[in-house]
Formats: structure tokens, C-alpha cells, sequence
């Protein structure tokens, strides 16, 4: 049984998780904050994507020990991510690898689905994917680890315009490098 969902991205201080290019280098993920993304990750029962983020997952964390350059610890996350069962929202896929399991139906639909094999935390991934969820009134908690740099563009935390939600803080975190999480429960 699911016992909560959350959201949890990386944001510019203007609510975007990736550029104009759909890079994600902007964001100042040092050792810190890497290590707090694998405590994080480490509470999923599972991750669910939505198509780009889980290219964008897959094509490096399957393959990263072979990575002579990667630092321990995105290793350590390597190792998290890849024993994490994998659930991959697409309409256009027709298949995936890497412990990851197709999905092609609505989003109600297909929770009810996973909650039949998942026994904890889902982890969303993706904006696209995430505002079907909040659109559903799905997700129980939003974490937002925002970082000192502004974008003017990309693809937006909130990507769609949700209905008015009213959340409470229940966490707030300052990292070394200016960042700063903070972490909404649903009312």
C-alpha cells in the first residue's frame, strides 16, 4: 500500500527545474545536497517518471559505476536508483529497462495499479507527469530545494496552473551553498 507520494525538485528562486534547453546544470547540487537527495531516495518504494525525466534518469544512472569521474557520492545514488523499482508514465515508449515498468493509462488509474505492488513512498519525478498528480489531488507532500539563481524560463515546478491548495511547511532546510529546502504537506 502507498503510504504517501511526494514531489521533490531541485527549483531556481523563479520556480524552474530546468533552462530554456531543458538542462538541469544550472542547479548547484554539491556533495550536501546530493547526499540530502539520497536520504530522500532512500524512503521510495519507488520512483515514478514521466517520459523525459525518465530519459533523462536512464541514460546515465544505470551505467554511472562505470563513470571513472563520478564522485562517491553519485555512486551511492546509482546504487539507490537502480535496486528502486521504476514506473515510467508514456504514451510514447513502448518499452523501458532498468527495473521500470510501462505505464499508458491516466494517472488514477495506473496508481491504483502500482499501489497493488508498492509498500511505502512514491517519489514523483518530472513537472508534466507532477500536475496530472496535483490536478488528481494525489500528491501529499511538495519538497522544493530552491537554489540562488534565476532562469527567466524553462519548465516550471507548478507546470500547469494547479487548483488552490492549502499546504502547511512542516520543513525547512539551508544548505552551505545558498540553497534552501523547503517541504509542504497538504492540509
Amino acid at each position: 500500500m502507498i503510504t504517501r507520494i511526494t514531489y521533490t525538485m531541485n527549483v531556481s528562486l523563479d520556480g524552474f527545474i530546468n533552462d530554456v534547453n531543458g538542462s538541469l546544470e544550472w542547479a548547484i547540487v554539491d556533495e550536501e545536497v546530493h547526499s540530502w537527495f539520497n536520504q530522500e531516495a532512500r524512503k521510495a518504494a519507488g520512483f515514478v517518471n514521466g517520459r523525459r525525466m525518465w530519459e533523462t534518469m536512464a541514460s546515465y544512472w544505470p551505467t554511472a559505476a562505470d563513470d571513472a569521474t563520478a564522485a562517491p557520492v553519485e555512486l551511492e545514488f546509482a546504487e539507490i536508483w537502480n535496486r528502486t523499482p521504476q514506473f515510467v508514465f508514456s504514451r510514447s515508449l513502448t518499452s523501458v529497462g532498468h527495473n521500470a515498468r510501462l505505464l499508458s493509462g491516466g494517472v488514477g488509474a495506473e496508481l491504483a495499479r502500482i499501489d497493488q505492488d508498492i509498500h511505502g513512498e512514491i517519489q514523483i519525478g518530472g513537472a508534466n507527469l507532477a500536475a496530472e498528480f496535483i490536478r488528481a489531488a494525489l500528491i501529499d507532500e511538495f519538497g522544493l530545494v530552491v537554489h540562488p539563481v534565476v532562469l527567466g524560463a524553462g519548465t516550471k515546478f507548478f507546470s500547469a496552473e494547479p487548483p488552490r491548495r492549502e499546504l502547511r511547511l512542516i520543513e525547512t532546510k539551508s544548505f552551505a551553498n545558498g540553497a534552501v529546502l523547503l517541504r509542504y504537506a497538504r492540509t
